[in-house]
């Protein structure tokens, strides 16, 4: 199935993260995980009308890898693999490699 995210929403793919303590210690899969804050984006929608009625386009496109707020996309599941779907407004940078 695919997945193309309307307005201003972006799909992302989040990064799986391992799980360590401080001091080193690999917690396991069913140990209690927060949700990664970085992750790649898969499709965007085509943007958001500004007042004028024109579409304003996106600034992240598919295959960057971003940083978002921890709370604001909402989680999808999909043919069982985990999506977020955000606005851009949630998107808080574009991660160089």
């Amino acid at each position: 199935m695919q997945i193309k995210p309307l307005a201003d929403h972006v799909l992302i793919e989040p990064l799986e993260e391992e799980q360590k303590t401080k001091t080193g210690i690999l917690l396991p899969e069913t140990a209690e995980q927060e949700r990664s804050e970085q992750g790649t984006v898969v499709a965007v929608g085509p943007g958001k009308k500004g007042k004028d009625g024109k579409v304003i386009p996106l600034e992240v496109k598919a295959g960057d890898l971003v940083l978002f707020a921890k709370y604001g996309p909402s989680e999808v599941k999909v043919d069982g693999k985990e999506y977020l779907i955000a606005e851009e407004k949630d998107i808080l940078a574009i991660l160089e490699r």
